[in-house]
């Protein structure tokens, strides 16, 4: 049986923060708050700028990110398992952004 390691905000920002900083124009961020910001510089970037469907996705992202600052316990895993859903398909986005820069 495979077993995946737990997602938390820490594999959330190891996962994605040099994609998203690449997208915002920003050295990766290495907190959250930080990346919640770059979350929607580039959820503009990729969506108003570049037209790359499902760009809002990484709104969605920060806005439960953002709740999951203050969030403890069940709730914040709940909450961080939730953005990691949005962020999903980041990389491919972020691939197809590299494309067009």
């Amino acid at each position: 049986m495979k077993t995946t390691a737990p997602v938390t905000a820490d594999s959330i920002l190891a996962r994605h923060a040099a994609d998203i900083a690449f997208v915002a124009e920003e050295k990766p961020a290495t907190t959250l708050e930080d990346f919640i910001s770059q979350l929607q510089t580039a959820s503009h970037n990729l969506g108003y700028f570049a037209g790359i469907n499902g760009a809002e996705d990484l709104d969605g992202a920060a806005t439960i990110l953002t709740a999951a600052i203050d969030a403890t316990g069940t709730d914040r895993d709940v909450l961080v398992r939730r953005a990691a859903v949005y962020l999903a398909n980041t990389a491919d986005m972020v691939d197809e952004y590299r494309l067009m820069v």
